[in-house]
């Protein structure tokens, strides 16, 4: 019998579009729901699992009537969960997803870091202004025009 908080190898016995349904053993099987499959944003669970994987759950609820909630997710180490993703493997970007600390241990005062940003700020904005405009003059000059 498993309880909350184990971590048992389990076997994928079928995949539907709002998680995986996980043989953990002793006559029993549990759902893993698609927002326990990975750390990362998953829009087709087939890319993550597929019916006959062994995987690695933790039990994350048992309720009254015996359901048994697991998690792939909460079963990896920790190592492997703070490993940040490549850009490119990254879905919508999601406040647990910045590392907030970054530059905390800049010498920078308040002022100097908000001057800096507004700073940066100015410059995109700049940036995508000249690319609005140009795009806005449509690529062909007027001076051109013949009439017939």
């Amino acid at each position: 019998m498993v309880s909350v908080g184990s971590i048992v190898d389990g076997k994928v016995v079928s995949v539907m579009p709002f998680g995986a349904f996980v043989d953990i053993g002793d006559n029993q099987s549990g759902l893993v729901h698609i927002s326990e499959i990975s750390s990362r944003y998953v829009k087709d669970i087939n890319e993550c699992v597929s019916k006959g994987d062994t995987v690695k759950v933790k039990v994350i609820k048992i309720d009254d009537q015996g359901k048994i909630s697991l998690s792939i997710k909460q079963a990896e180490e920790k190592k492997e969960r703070r490993e940040r993703p490549k850009p490119e493997d990254r879905g919508p970007v999601r406040p647990a997803d910045i590392d907030w600390s970054r530059g905390a241990s800049s010498s920078l005062s308040f002022e100097d870091k908000l001057s800096k940003f507004k700073q940066d700020s100015d410059e995109k904005m700049q940036t995508l202004r000249r690319n609005n405009d140009s795009k806005r003059s449509g690529g062909y000059s007027r001076r051109n025009n013949h009439s017939f």
